[in-house]
């Protein structure tokens, strides 16, 4: 059993919020796998379904980000886990817009939903970190998470949401590698072959056309040798 957890605010005022883009990605993930329906339990909404070969428990925590791990924290002590099976989706200032990043352990980096995550379940959980970049000066920093993403950013969270989703199995069996080949592969496909631009059929048609046509040698053996002579 693996636990994701999306962290985030509930309700439609703070949907579109650059600090719910952990709910998004766990809503992508539920949709394009076809997880249950969401239900109220563990202080939260959650959804029930396998990725790859594992079974999965999609869990959006409903007590605020500050309290977070209360709700996680229940969960994992009904299924009896530990936090190896709990993958974190959270924004991370500290990384650019469309950057993403999984890494095991480590601080909090005063984020204090991944806070209240470390005082419930420990600090050796798996977190994918999903870069929103940063206001510029920290006292900024409030009013920009708790806004809506800027219509700017729509096209790169498309891709890193549709990312997310393709990687999700992978993540589950704990293939981080191929998890991020499948976000790359979104947000930021590779050019086909060597780079150099294919050509296109137009221009290959257009190129034998060019090309001189044979026409048959009807002369004679004598009249062959003859030209060679000349």
């Amino acid at each position: 059993m693996q636990i994701f957890v999306g962290l985030g605010n509930p309700g439609p005022k703070y949907a579109g919020h650059r600090h719910n883009i952990g709910f998004m990605a766990l809503d992508r993930i539920a949709e394009a796998h076809g997880f249950g329906p969401w239900k109220s339990k563990f202080q939260g909404r959650v959804a029930e379904g396998r990725l790859g070969s594992d079974k999965a428990l999609l869990l959006k925590p409903e007590t605020f980000m500050n309290r977070s791990g209360q709700s996680v924290g229940e969960a994992t002590r009904f299924y009896k886990v530990g936090p190896e099976d709990v993958t974190v989706f959270h924004d991370e200032l500290d990384l650019a817009p469309g950057k993403v990043r999984v890494k095991r352990g480590g601080g909090h980096a005063g984020h204090n939903g991944l806070r209240s995550l470390h005082g419930h379940i420990g600090d050796s959980y798996r977190r994918v970190r999903l870069g929103i970049g940063h206001p510029g000066h920290k006292d900024k920093v409030a009013g920009y998470v708790l806004h809506d993403f800027a219509r700017a950013d729509q096209d790169w969270l498309e891709a890193v949401l549709a990312g997310l989703s393709d990687g999700a199995p992978h993540l589950a069996e704990g293939e981080d590698g191929r998890f991020m080949n499948a976000v790359a592969l979104r947000t930021s496909p590779p050019r086909s072959g060597s780079g150099k631009q294919a050509e296109r059929p137009a221009e290959k048609a257009k190129a034998k056309q060019k090309e001189p046509e044979e026409t048959e040698d009807t002369r004679t053996p004598l009249q062959k040798l003859v030209a060679r002579f000349k």
